[in-house]
Formats: structure tokens, C-alpha cells, sequence
């Protein structure tokens, strides 16, 4: 029972409010103290949660916020790889193990990818009984029996391509690459299950998603055409699933493992078996020179692809293959929905000019490019302290996934326009980065022209340092004509991704220039 004190002063008002009813009797009181009791907890449980937010709030005010923001495809998700690999390599070498399932879904993936195309073109070449009436192959025949002459001014074509001299070879290889089908359907659970999501493709063949997924040329052609992707929805379930897997199989867990968490490194050390033991039909595959005119006439340039292994088969089908910080940079696993991270600078990724914790640690938040994301970003500009936006110049003559009557680089010049002119972002911090320099500068050596797909590029010279600067001016006039702010900076670089060391260059320059801006416009430099 609690007891109280109370002044005797009959002048002080705050004993009057505390004193006891008069003529209260035991059981009265010992209900007021009750209630009094409850009041005071309740009391002190909102005390202790308004500092638990004070407290949080001020760690978030001095987290420095960024968010990486294009359309789909553009480089969001390497480079977020890149920041974690120059910043905090210690927390990077913790989870790259965690990709090996990954690495080994892309290398599968384009073998069965392979395996359907090869399936489909071989039952074309197969043998077939055709009607005069409907065979595109044959002419009309003479009374006398012979196929009329060609003009004498006209020499006789082909009605076809020369077909494809498919033999016992590949027919064998398909047979020995089945087991990559269930190889592929326990990497996609192991994967999925960890985020309760599955493949949107599971129960799709490659024929019916085959249109449906096709990156386009701006002419209307198909290019790069593939399955459907594989993707999640949590960016660190997965990997916090797969990493104890992996410890459970090397020894490194003393803790126990649950039923799923063994049935998971069952299917990984499957996984990695049977992989190696298909090693060298894989390569066969890959190398055969039927395979590869069949993959040209189809216009599928399985090396521009996200997630492409094929070069490195002899190095990561092998037992006891550990990725690479490439492999991992390289790796493609499509999330959806925003992804939040948060990246505490190790000693050797602070800045010389850190002052304080807003140098140190940084929350990025990669969001989803596709049309039907976008919408997501708008309540993250509330506070971002900057946005790192990605413009993929490769894409000069491709047309949009979701909206094939919209080239992809206006895409990206009208997204770009429409952050640089929003308020609420007049105060944010911009920087561009002119993706995908890599496959810019193949493109061009094929021999594509610029000019047939960006009319006002004109008679400049076609080669990508020249594009690049030609599109590196566009966006620097686009922010000057449209930005809120006069004289608001500009940081524009053109990157590729995938090349870790230059990207790391890359990225301590934007960091250095980020708080460098930050200082200014406190007064400090």
C-alpha cells in the first residue's frame, strides 16, 4: 500500500487538491490509491516513449539521407554495391557469401534461357510433312515439270535463311543440361522463400513471356529477350537466410539449425554439385558456334544482360567457388518496392572533411524505376539530403518495357526534368551519373549509328566519348533551365557501374562534394 504525504499548510492549494476525500473510508482509499497508482504508470510509460522518440528522431535528423532514383535497369542496385564495398568492406565481405545463390541463379538461368531457344529452333529443323498449297518452300512447276527460270535480269534468292546444321551433339547437351531446370526451381525457392515471394514466371513458359519481357529497339525489333525476372521484396531476409545456411554447411554455426534451415543447405550443396558436374557441357554450349548464330539471328545479346556469367563458367561452376566483389557488383537480383539501407562509414570510407556522425552514417533508399513504382518516391523527398539519379545512355534505341512508344533516354530526360523542378527537392542535393559507359562504347563498335534513333545528335562523330558529352550538356541544361534555384550545382559523371575501381573513385569524389556543400551552406568553409 502506498502512502503520501501532505502539507498541513491550509493555504497551500496543492494540499487541498491531494487531500483525501473527507470521511473516506478504507476501502475508498485503498481504490484512489489504486487508480492513482495506474496513473502514474501510465504516466511514465509516455514519458519514456517520448524519450525513446526524442532520441530517435535526433539520430535520424543526423542521418544523412539519400536516395538513388531511374528507371528500371539503370544501375540503382550496383551502384548501392558500390557504396557498401568503398565504405564499409568490412560489412560487405560479411554478406557476400550470401550472393553465391545468386551468382549460381544467373549462370543457370541463361543456360536454360540457352536450352529453350536451342528447343525451339531444333523442332523447327525437325522433318516435316507440308501441302503443296501451304509450303512457302516451293514454286509453281511447269507443265513439263521443272520450276520456271528465274529473270534473266532478276538471280534466284533464297526464300529462307541457310538453316541451322543442328546435330547428335546438341541434342546430347540438352539432355545432359536437365538437371539445371531443378537446379534453377531450388535456387528460385531458396531465394523467394526467404521473402515469401516466388517467381512471377514459375509456371510460365519461355514462349509466353518471351514478348512480354522483351527489352525493344526503337525501330520496333526485339532485342535481349528473356524470361521474366526472378525478384523479392525484402533486400536482407534472403541474405540472412542463405548467410546461416552457408555457415551451417562450412561449420561456422554452433546454433541449431531448423528443418527448413537444413532442407536449405541440402538443395545449396545440390545446387553447387551439380552445377560442377555440368561445368563442361555448359561451356560446350556456350562456345558452339551454331548456338551462337542462332542467338544472333534472334538478336539476343545475352552479354549486354543483367547478371551475365557465361564468360565465366570454368571459374564458378567448380565445387568451391567463393565470389568475387565483381561477381557480387555483377550479380542481378530484381527487388520491388522501396529498399531501405543503412550504411555506417568504416574508418577508411569517412571523408577528411567528416566534422560529425552526419559523415558517418548514411541511410540510401534504393526505390523501384518501373512506371508502376514511381509513385513511392514522393514520400521520401520530404527530408532526402540528396539523390544520386542514374541515366543509362546505352539505351539511346530502346524503347520502354512498360510503354514501347517511349524511347528510354527520354525517359530519362523527363524524369530528370521533373526532379530537378520539383520544390520539394529545390534544397536537395543532385548528382547525375551517366550509367552503362561500358555498353555504350560495344554498341557503337557494332556499328549502330546514333543518329537514326537522336536526330538532333546531327553529324558528330559516332563514338561514345562524344555521345557521352553530347548527353552529359543536355542534362546540365535541363538542371540550369528548370531548377528552383538560381545557380543551383551540378555533378554529372559518366560511370559504369560494374568497374568497382572506378566507381569507388567515382563515388569518394560525390561524397567529398556532398559535405563539402553541406559545410557551405552552414557557414563552415
Amino acid at each position: 500500500m502506498q502512502s503520501a504525504r501532505y502539507s498541513s499548510d491550509p493555504d497551500d492549494p496543492l494540499a487541498a487538491a491531494l487531500a483525501p476525500p473527507p470521511g473516506e473510508t478504507a476501502a475508498e482509499r485503498e481504490e484512489r490509491l489504486r487508480r492513482e497508482d495506474e496513473a502514474k504508470r501510465i504516466s511514465d510509460e509516455i514519458d519514456e516513449r517520448l524519450k525513446h522518440d526524442r532520441a530517435a528522431y535526433k539520430r535520424h535528423k543526423s542521418t544523412f539521407k539519400l536516395l538513388l532514383l531511374g528507371q528500371s535497369e539503370s544501375g540503382k542496385s550496383t551502384t548501392l554495391k558500390n557504396f557498401q564495398l568503398a565504405f564499409a568492406p568490412k560489412a560487405w565481405r560479411a554478406e557476400r557469401a550470401s550472393w553465391r545463390a545468386v551468382i549460381q541463379l544467373n549462370l543457370v538461368r541463361s543456360i536454360n534461357l540457352i536450352l529453350d531457344i536451342l528447343s525451339q529452333e531444333m523442332s523447327k529443323a525437325a522433318p516435316q510433312p507440308t501441302s503443296p498449297v501451304s509450303s512457302p518452300f516451293l514454286r509453281p512447276v511447269t507443265s513439263q515439270g521443272r520450276h520456271p527460270p528465274p529473270p534473266a535480269d532478276q538471280p534466284e534468292r533464297s526464300s529462307s535463311p541457310t538453316p541451322f546444321q543442328f546435330t547428335n551433339t546438341h541434342a546430347l547437351l540438352k539432355l545432359r543440361l536437365v538437371p539445371l531446370r531443378r537446379v534453377e526451381a531450388d535456387l528460385k525457392q531458396l531465394i523467394g522463400a526467404a521473402t515469401d515471394e516466388f517467381a512471377p514466371d514459375s509456371a510460365v513458359s519461355f514462349g509466353q513471356t518471351e514478348e512480354a519481357n522483351a527489352a525493344v529497339l526503337y525501330d520496333g525489333s526485339a532485342a535481349r529477350r528473356r524470361p521474366a525476372e526472378f525478384y523479392v521484396r525484402s533486400n536482407v531476409s534472403w541474405r540472412e537466410t542463405l548467410r546461416s545456411a552457408y555457415q551451417g554447411l562450412h561449420g561456422d554455426s554452433e546454433q541449431q539449425l531448423s528443418s527448413a534451415s537444413l532442407d536449405g543447405q541440402s538443395k545449396l550443396e545440390d545446387a553447387t554439385e551439380i552445377i560442377a558436374s555440368c561445368a563442361e557441357d555448359m561451356q560446350a554450349l556456350w562456345t558452339d558456334p551454331v548456338v551462337r548464330e542462332v542467338l544472333k539471328r534472334r538478336k539476343i545479346r545475352m552479354e549486354q544482360t543483367p547478371g551475365f556469367f557465361l564468360d565465366d563458367i570454368a571459374r564458378i561452376a567448380v565445387r568451391d567457388y567463393e565470389p568475387s566483389d565483381d561477381d557480387v557488383v555483377r550479380a542481378r537480383l530484381r527487388t520491388l518496392g522501396v529498399q531501405e539501407h543503412r550504411l555506417v562509414m568504416e574508418r577508411n570510407g569517412v571523408s577528411s572533411l567528416a566534422t560529425n556522425d552526419v559523415a558517418r552514417e548514411w541511410m540510401i533508399y534504393d526505390v523501384g524505376g518501373s512506371r508502376t513504382s514511381r509513385a513511392a518516391w514522393f514520400p521520401y523527398f520530404d527530408d532526402a539530403n540528396a539523390i544520386l539519379f542514374l541515366a543509362p545512355i546505352s539505351c539511346f534505341d530502346e524503347l520502354l518495357q512498360e510503354d514501347r512508344r517511349v524511347n528510354r533516354l527520354e525517359d530519362s530526360f523527363l524524369l530528370w526534368k521533373a526532379i530537378i523542378q520539383s520544390k520539394l527537392l529545390a534544397k536537395c542535393i543532385i548528382v547525375l551519373f551517366l550509367n552503362k559507359y561500358d555498353l555504350l562504347e560495344k554498341k557503337l563498335r557494332s556499328g549502330i549509328q546514333v543518329r537514326k534513333y537522336l536526330p538532333s545528335f546531327g553529324d558528330r562523330e559516332n563514338s561514345a566519348p562524344v555521345l557521352a558529352h553530347y548527353l552529359h550538356q543536355k542534362f546540365k541544361d535541363q538542371h540550369r533551365e528548370h531548377s528552383p534555384q538560381a545557380r543551383r550545382p551540378f555533378y554529372g559523371y559518366v560511370t559504369t557501374a560494374i568497374d568497382t575501381k572506378e566507381t569507388t573513385s567515382t563515388l569518394a569524389a560525390v561524397r567529398d562534394g556532398i559535405l563539402r556543400h553541406n559545410l557551405q551552406r552552414a557557414d563552415f568553409v
